[in-house]
């Protein structure tokens, strides 16, 4: 099946007054880039901070028209909830394909890509919906999409075929396969994020306690770093300024500090029981870690999860929240306004509202198993992929 190409905004390049008003929160007058990016990807306008342009309600005009839903993907319902967050009521259901793992945007942010990978099976696919209307087109068959993310340039799309070790690029529209790159000693190839270039991503091996790190430029696996306590590393995000990478591990109960050039560990942050996923606050001053409550991949409910925040700067700790009589904070977005941290209650079959003033949470009632939501609309210029990393 072949998706509309659909027209890219105009201004991707806009500098705008929030940009400016970003840098000075950080510290820095905003000057021009001094990041020399891979090409086709947008300049990085301020380098000391990459978030910049994903600051409250910054809206492009394509994006800005799009209706305010959380779209969750439940694993073991095989359909999509979505919540209205003026409300917290589900407001549609939307039938995909079998075992959906996560909502991603699309570079161009236009189509919100469901990715059901089957588990054990060879019947994979990608539900494509429409991010202005909310509808589903149909399936597009592909092989074990655990998760998904786009070149910088936002030409092609990556297709993480999990229970291959494989990373499988495709026509960032059609879905079309162009070319395959093995990582053998990622066994749960999952979660990536990019160096502030372009120039490399960093992907982590969930059953193997490893990180990846890949040549985005070249595409060929650069080298693999084994991290110290052996656990079972999760999502993983950039800090503002491009240095670290911060990797959740859900059996070390923390983050791991990673220097992305030299590819080297150099730290650890313990936050709660089983650490999972990370977002980063609206004014890239914070990081939200969402800690599962459980050690296990198929934990129970009730557990201990709970949120804790880190202070980028300081690379600590600040705030703890903990879920109300137990719970499974698992993978979501923050919403556009910086507000609320919207995360999917994995064994509880429920979506969390977490207020990022006070921790303050509320529930609503979701299908069976929910994973990866997306909050949409995103502020940015565009989506490299997962529930939403935008730059």
């Amino acid at each position: 099946m072949a998706i509309a190409k659909t027209k890219r905004f105009s201004r991707l390049f806009r500098l705008a007054p929030f940009a400016l008003a970003a840098a000075c929160v950080g510290g820095n007058a905003l000057a021009a880039s001094s990041v020399t990016t891979v090409p086709g990807m947008p300049p990085v306008t301020n380098p000391a901070n990459m978030y910049s342009e994903v600051g409250v309600n910054h809206f492009s005009a394509e994006v800005a028209k799009d209706p305010a839903r959380i779209y969750v993907p439940n694993l073991r319902s095989n359909d999509v909830y979505v919540i209205d967050p003026a409300t917290y009521k589900v407001v549609d259901k939307i039938k995909v394909g079998e075992g959906p793992q996560h909502v991603v945007p699309s570079w161009d942010m236009r189509t919100l890509w469901v990715t059901n990978n089957a588990e054990r099976k060879k019947t994979g696919s990608l539900t494509p919906i429409d991010a202005r209307t909310g509808k589903a087109g149909a399936n597009v068959p592909v092989d074990d999409p655990y998760n998904m993310y786009f070149t910088p340039d936002g030409k092609e799309a990556i297709v993480v075929a999990e229970a291959f070790a494989r990373l499988d690029f495709r026509d960032a529209h059609t879905m079309a396969p162009h070319s395959s790159l093995q990582a053998p000693e990622c066994k749960g190839i999952n979660h990536a994020d990019f160096s502030i270039d372009g120039k490399y991503a960093i992907f982590t091996c969930e059953f193997t306690g490893k990180l990846v790190k890949i040549d985005m430029v070249n595409r060929k696996v650069l080298g693999y770093l084994d991290l110290s306590k052996k656990g079972m590393p999760q999502d993983i995000r950039v800090s503002p300024e491009g240095k670290t990478f911060f990797v959740a591990d859900m059996m070390a109960d923390g983050v791991y500090l990673v220097d992305g050039d030299s590819f080297k560990e150099v730290g650890f942050v313990k936050t709660g029981v089983g650490t999972h996923g990370l977002y980063p606050s609206r004014d890239g001053t914070k990081l939200y870690v969402a800690n599962r409550g459980s050690n296990k991949v198929h934990g129970a409910p009730k557990g201990k999860g709970s949120v804790s925040v880190i202070d980028f700067a300081t690379q600590k700790v600040v705030a703890n929240w903990p879920v109300p009589g137990g719970g499974s904070p698992d993978m979501g977005n923050v919403s556009a306004d910086g507000k609320t941290l919207w995360l999917s209650g994995r064994f509880d079959d429920v979506v969390y509202a977490f207020d990022t003033t006070t921790g303050a949470v509320h529930f609503v009632k979701v299908g069976q198993e929910p994973h990866g939501l997306a909050v949409w609309p995103q502020p940015g210029r565009y989506s490299l992929g997962h529930t939403g990393i935008v730059r």
